[in-house]
């Protein structure tokens, strides 16, 4: 998430109440998730397992709760909650907006455009031209749909992210400031659901056909001309190259890398990432050949044990 307009250091320290370690007037210019930072961002981190990832990440911000040597070239929040200052950014900079029309008129429809009776469009979102969004679609704010792209009812584009952070008291939710883009040519079926980014786009690219009842997690990239069939779910952070085909029931962990023009059989799980160019089956999924010769040995072990009682 980019702000709309760059901010000091010293600055940011007061919308959260921290200390800072680094110069006044250093820039700020966003904030993200550790995967997707780049220069002048903030990023948070409150373990010190992940300490050095995020103080060698790209961002130059870190949100620690810790004092630690600032590396140079780069600034430091001191906070005793890094998670709960991260949410206060998130809040600051991407305030909820409540509805006040089914339609929002800061929305922008292209010609030729359809929206049926029941559709949700929230604000800031902007549809292109000729799109099919048929009935109870809903589309949260800040949506961004291309070309020729048919979304069927029920389907929910823009929930908030699953991620918490456990604490004593129960579950605490980080908030969700990104949003979703879907490119051109893209087909959505009936009572898909596809999350928001924490800080940056949940994106489908164009050409990509994904049937009824298929969950994407935050933050996950689909590639262009991906066939997905129904109930599959994808976690957040995953990134789906190019042609792929996932078929139904498929379930996906977070933060792995599914390979250009990959097929993946039905009701396999993916637990690591996958080269491309190959075919998958089984949980955990491996090569197919591989995974059916494993299954027909297993077949043969009550002959074998049999064979070894007659000795």
């Amino acid at each position: 998430m980019k702000f709309p307009q760059p901010h000091t250091l010293a600055q940011i320290a007061t919308i959260i109440s921290s200390e800072y370690i680094g110069a006044a007037d250093f820039p700020v210019t966003g904030m993200n998730e550790i995967h997707v930072v780049t220069a002048g961002d903030i990023v948070f981190v409150d373990h010190p397992k992940y300490y050095d990832k995020a103080l060698e990440s790209a961002a130059t911000i870190i949100l620690i709760n810790k004092k630690v040597a600032c590396p140079e070239g780069k600034a430091l929040l001191i906070s005793e909650d890094p998670f709960r200052d991260f949410n206060k950014l998130t809040t600051y900079f991407k305030p909820f907006e409540k509805a006040t029309n089914t339609i929002a008129a800061s929305t922008t429809i292209g010609e030729n455009t359809v929206i049926q009776p029941g559709a949700f469009i929230g604000n800031n979102v902007v549809i292109g031209d000729h799109c099919m969004i048929h009935a109870n679609v809903s589309i949260y704010d800040g949506a961004v749909i291309g070309d020729h792209v048919t979304i069927h009812a029920g389907t929910v584009l823009g929930g908030d992210a699953f991620y918490y952070k456990k604490r004593p008291e129960g579950f605490d939710q980080l908030l969700s400031g990104g949003n979703v883009v879907i490119e051109d040519h893209v087909h959505l079926g009936a009572l898909c659901t596809i999350d928001r980014g924490v800080t940056g786009a949940t994106t489908i690219r164009k050409g990509t056909k994904i049937d009824n009842q298929v969950h994407i997690g935050h933050d996950t990239v689909i590639g262009e001309k991906c066939l997905i069939a129904s109930q599959v779910g994808i976690a957040g952070c995953v990134i789906i190259e190019d042609e792929v085909t996932i078929w139904g029931q498929v379930g996906i962990t977070s933060g792995i890398t599914i390979g250009t023009k990959a097929i993946i059989s039905a009701q396999s799980g993916i637990s690591k990432s996958l080269e491309g160019h190959k075919s998958y089956f089984g949980t955990p999924a491996d090569d197919f050949r591989k995974k059916y010769k494993e299954i027909a040995a297993i077949r043969q072990i009550p002959e074998i044990i049999e064979k070894l009682k007659d000795k």
